[in-house]
């Protein structure tokens, strides 16, 4: 995200009053900073605390995460996984792979997280199980595809997360770029839907929660 919708001071405040980040993840975003184009892709403290509150309080069996970036969320959803449980994370980039895994071997979740690099189009419907909790932060182009694979993968009464849905407030533009009128796109599709409940949250740069019922 490159735009703040509330004051940097807040964004800190909140940041100062809410759980700490692990050690890992704090070595992840420095070294993400160092290594990486465009580190702001990162989920970042804040957010990162949220997917694990949601994590912890759905206790997904599974966790599909489409888009991996560095790998800073899917340490965070992992902290909400059952014992037995698995998160699949989905990334088409593989040059991001060894920071990845890196990272995820020296966590906790060494064990439970899997990373597949490839097409998340064709890769999804060749998984076997079903989801509790996905995760979409991948290219918005194909947000509205992404979101209609997934939803016969998850249980009834599953949860979709879904990043960046205000794009950096350019949903609300008149002329907005391809990715923002992709967004834009997802999300009137979203509102219409009857076989969700759906509520955008404006942390970060907007993240919408959709319960399959």
């Amino acid at each position: 995200m490159n735009k703040h919708f509330i004051a940097k001071e807040l964004l800190d405040y909140c940041e100062k009053y809410s759980a700490l980040e692990d050690e890992i993840l704090k070595q992840l975003t420095r070294e993400t900073h160092i290594t990486q184009y465009q580190p702001h892709m990162l989920s970042g403290h804040l957010q990162g605390r949220f997917l694990s509150m949601m994590a912890k309080l759905i206790a997904p069996k599974n966790i599909l995460e489409i888009g991996t970036y560095t790998g800073y969320a899917a340490l965070c959803l992992a902290e909400g996984l059952q014992a037995d449980g698995q998160l699949i994370t989905i990334d088409v980039d593989a040059e991001k792979e060894w920071i990845c895994n890196k990272y995820f071997q020296q966590s906790k979740y060494a064990n439970q997280i899997k990373m597949m690099i490839g097409d998340a189009q064709k890769i999804i419907p060749t998984l076997s199980m079903q989801f509790d909790l996905v995760f979409i932060d991948a290219d918005k182009i194909n947000y509205c595809n992404y979101y209609e694979i997934v939803l016969s993968k998850l249980n009834a009464g599953g949860c979709i997360l879904v990043d960046n849905v205000l794009f950096n407030g350019d949903v609300l533009n008149k002329n907005k770029n391809k990715n923002a009128a992709a967004v834009h796109m997802f999300n009137t599709k979203i509102a219409a839907d009857s076989r969700i409940e759906k509520v955008i949250v404006p942390i970060r740069d907007g993240i919408t929660m959709i319960r399959k019922k």
